[in-house]
């Protein structure tokens, strides 16, 4: 498998993981469970931001965020909508790059002013394990509050997505 097959397979994965979870967050009562909610929405914002970030210097542009959250929280409707659109744009951007342009290095500038340099297939290995840390730290907010999470894995995404692979011959 190369690298490019291998992270189009986990940007699938990433926007499996988040429709699910998105899904699942709508059991927890804005009334009662507001605080848990609110809690899970700016975590979730914190991905997507991130992500919009380093979509930026993937592309060697700029963006408008000064933090890594917005101030204003938005209602998960929306930041579901934005999410979706940030997941397909990644599905997108990986599915058209090469071996050589996932190995060029990118200089940016973090939220923090400091310089950084990762090659490109740093950074989308960044935003998989960045989105999958946060997930989990939701999934630990919903278990609190005794809601089964979604099983947020690779393996049950693949053998979800191809049921193949469970056989045996």
């Amino acid at each position: 498998m190369s690298t490019a097959t291998l992270l189009h397979s986990l940007f699938k994965y990433k926007a499996w993981a988040n429709q699910e979870l998105f899904a699942a967050l709508q059991i927890l009562d804005p009334a009662t469970q507001h605080e848990q909610l609110h809690a899970a929405i700016r975590i979730l914002n914190h991905i997507y931001v991130v992500d919009r970030i380093f979509a930026a210097h993937l592309q060697g542009t700029s963006h408008s965020y000064n933090n890594t959250n917005t101030p204003a929280t938005p209602t998960l409707a929306a930041l579901y909508q934005d999410v979706q659109e940030s997941d397909q744009w990644y599905l997108d951007y990986v599915a058209q790059l090469n071996a050589i342009q996932l190995a060029e290095t990118i200089e940016f500038t973090f939220i923090d002013a400091q310089l950084g340099r990762m090659s490109r297939e740093e950074i989308l290995a960044h935003i998989i394990t960045h989105g999958g840390y946060h997930r989990g730290a939701v999934g630990r907010i919903m278990s609190q509050q005794g809601i089964s999470a979604p099983r947020d894995i690779y393996t049950g995404f693949l053998h979800l997505s191809e049921p193949e692979r469970r056989h045996h011959t």
